[in-house]
């Protein structure tokens, strides 16, 4: 009797819901609740689900990608056709995504409310579906007479794209299964949700399993999946940390300063580059590629002005000229800012004090502003010439000639190092028609570059002594 009872008892905790706390920054679980996540540090963000346990024995979540019952292969045999790219039609997003569209890839791409996430799928998928590709728009926000208006203002052909309403990821699959479609958007991942897991849609559970379980088919079928994905008020992709390694490319769609343009870039790509850049210009017929986008950040004022240097940035797989400017001005509290905006703050600390030491100019009184127009950021050290020589010119209160341009790494020693892609950075600012060019010795080319001056430093000091010269 007594071992009935037990046997009874078990079967009666084994029915009771379990309960997990997981953080819902990086995703890290944890067997009770904690003020602080000992994994991503952050404090307050470890969340209670709720899991059924008949559910977790339906749909185990360690199914992996490939599925339960993978084979064993030699890497000579795996069929490479799969590495098969579609384009999307719109050069500038095949850029970022480093070609194209990978089949069974899982691209998720998020960005602030109004950037034109969904419209720039919109036209892509449109491109697509025209060149007989099967496509399936899921929509879990908008309505589909929403999303149909949009098509017919951005003029689109619309008759080759399935659609549907749905917030189910086992329906979808299910709906999947019937079609078969070749491509697949998630209009947006954090409002899907998995019937099998029992918290609220949107939560961080939620989101991880309802990514993981689309991403699993995308492998088994080949589909390529696009997902839309939301942001926090920090501009940081919303859900769990473990999203960004679930899917395979993760970009951003984001605003410059200014409101017209955008800005796509990767932030993760298993199949290509995560530094190239795609450039877009908004208006009522949707986003538009900027086939120079140079151009849209040398929008310098008539009057020249100190404080003001022009430099050529590397990214991806091109140049990109981009203006830097300076401003020098007395404390008057007694603790001199130093403040960066585009720029490294501790990159800039210390291009000061280089200029301190081996340029005999101080400016341990004075506060500093740097800033990149435009919005873009930087992140290599090609800038740092021209960021000395734009802070330089207004510690002076000289200009420097609008026909000039800098790039070049300096050394803790006073040192001007080399870059790469001297050549391909010096013949697009000739384009643009820069006269003159100041950068490292060893990048000077062997050839003439017709129209453009080189002036080739090997020292801080002969850049200084150069600077308003040229």
């Amino acid at each position: 009797m007594l071992k009935i009872r037990l046997i009874q008892r078990i079967l009666s905790m084994s029915k009771k819901t379990k309960t997990a706390f997981v953080c819902d920054q990086c995703g890290a679980d944890y067997p009770r609740w904690n003020g602080q996540c000992a994994s991503c540090g952050e404090w307050n963000t470890i969340k209670e689900i709720r899991l059924a346990p008949a559910a977790l024995e339906k749909h185990p979540p360690s199914s992996g990608y490939a599925g339960n019952h993978s084979e064993v292969k030699r890497l000579s045999d795996v069929n490479l056709s799969q590495a098969e790219r579609i384009s999307s039609g719109i050069s500038e997003f095949d850029r970022v995504l480093g070609g194209g569209i990978v089949r069974g890839s899982v691209v998720l791409i998020g960005g602030a409310p109004g950037a034109g996430k969904s419209t720039l799928l919109l036209q892509a998928i449109a491109n697509i579906a025209a060149r007989d590709i099967s496509v399936l728009y899921v929509s879990g926000e908008e309505s589909l007479q929403q999303i149909a208006e949009r098509a017919n203002r951005l003029k689109l052909p619309a008759d080759k794209i399935f659609m549907l309403a749905e917030t189910s990821v086992e329906r979808i699959c299910d709906v999947l299964n019937d079609i078969a479609p070749q491509m697949l958007v998630i209009d947006s991942i954090q409002v899907m949700y998995a019937p099998h897991c029992e918290s609220a849609a949107g939560s961080v559970s939620q989101v991880r399993e309802s990514a993981s379980y689309l991403t699993q088919y995308a492998k088994q079928h080949n589909v390529s999946i696009f997902m839309v994905g939301h942001v926090t008020k920090d501009h940081s992709l919303a859900g769990p940390m473990t999203l960004s390694h679930i899917v395979d490319t993760q970009v951003m769609l984001a605003s410059t300063d200014d409101a017209r343009y955008r800005v796509l870039r990767a932030d993760k790509n298993r199949f290509g580059s995560v530094g190239e850049l795609g450039f877009f210009a908004m208006d009522g017929a949707g986003l538009k590629e900027v086939k120079n986008p140079s151009a849209m950040f040398l929008n310098r004022a008539e009057t020249p002005s100190s404080g003001s240097v022009v430099t050529v940035l590397w990214e991806g797989t091109r140049p990109l000229l981009v203006e830097i400017q300076a401003l020098v001005t007395d404390c008057q509290y007694g603790n001199p800012r130093r403040l960066a905006v585009g720029l490294d703050q501790n990159r800039l600390a210390m291009l000061l004090a280089v200029l301190s030491r081996h340029g005999g100019l101080s400016t341990a009184s004075d506060e500093i502003y740097a800033n990149v127009v435009g919005g873009i950021r930087v992140s290599e050290t090609s800038s740092d010439l021209a960021i000395v020589a734009c802070i330089v010119s207004s510690l002076r209160n000289k200009v420097v000639s609008q026909e000039a341009f800098f790039f070049g790494e300096l050394g803790l020693n006073g040192e001007i190092r080399p870059v790469a892609n001297g050549h391909a950075r010096l013949n697009d600012a000739a384009k643009h028609g820069f006269k003159k060019a100041v950068i490292p010795k060893a990048n000077a080319p062997k050839n003439v570059i017709p129209g453009l001056t080189i002036y080739g430093v090997t020292t801080l000091m002969e850049m200084l002594d150069i600077l308003f010269e040229i």
